[in-house]
């Protein structure tokens, strides 16, 4: 990358790293007082480092790309400066501290996502928020179907009963779609693995409204 990023886009940048899963623009503004928006958020998409999509409720979910990744390792390795305009005495020496930490995770072949994991107890609102959140990033079309194979994998590690528990809430009250695949020979493993219980069938694809 040719120039540094702002503290603003930095500061952003660590906390996805450091949650490793979709945040909501409501959350970030709780956690670093802003949300990833306008140019900052732009310019994030734009050099590949951030995904962004716009939730239901009109506020933008984001997460890091492999991109992004790479680019949290670059930042945190010993020696790199702090962002320009960090205006924080806390912020150099946390990098001092990272460079640190850097080192250990190269000695001991570790990569950050080993590191960074997402949390695994939330709450049903919660799971819900990310299940829109990953189903907003996977779907090709506003109502579209998505494979409930790659939703899972989108929603990291979240305890599977408590997930289907949410997807059948919200297929109980007309939220979400599910759907067997019509196309029974398509199926893997993977794809009965997955698959959520419903009325009697197994479905593997869902769809969810708007709200």
């Amino acid at each position: 990358m040719s120039e540094r990023l702002g503290h603003k886009e930095t500061a952003v940048l660590l906390v996805l790293m450091t949650l490793a899963r979709p945040v909501s623009n409501p959350e970030l503004k709780d956690i670093v007082g802003y949300p990833l928006d306008g140019k900052e958020r732009r310019r994030l998409n734009e050099l590949g480092l951030v995904d962004s999509a716009l939730a239901p409720k009109r506020f933008f979910v984001h997460e890091l790309t492999d991109s992004g990744w790479k680019w949290a390792a670059d930042e945190l390795a010993a020696g790199t400066p702090p962002p320009p305009a960090a205006r924080s005495t806390f912020v150099p020496a946390f990098y001092l501290f990272m460079g640190a930490v850097d080192r250990y995770l190269r000695r001991e072949n570790v990569s950050l996502g080993e590191v960074f994991t997402s949390d695994v107890e939330l709450t049903p609102e919660q799971i819900e928020q990310r299940v829109r959140a990953g189903y907003l990033k996977l779907v090709r079309a506003p109502g579209g179907w998505v494979s409930l194979v790659d939703l899972r994998a989108a929603l990291g590690a979240v305890n599977r009963a408590d997930v289907d528990s949410v997807l059948k809430e919200m297929s109980r009250t007309q939220q979400a779609n599910l759907v067997p695949e019509s196309n029974r020979k398509a199926l893997t493993d993977r794809h009965h693995e997955a698959a959520i219980r419903v009325g009697g069938e197994d479905n593997h694809l869902i769809s969810i409204e708007a709200s």
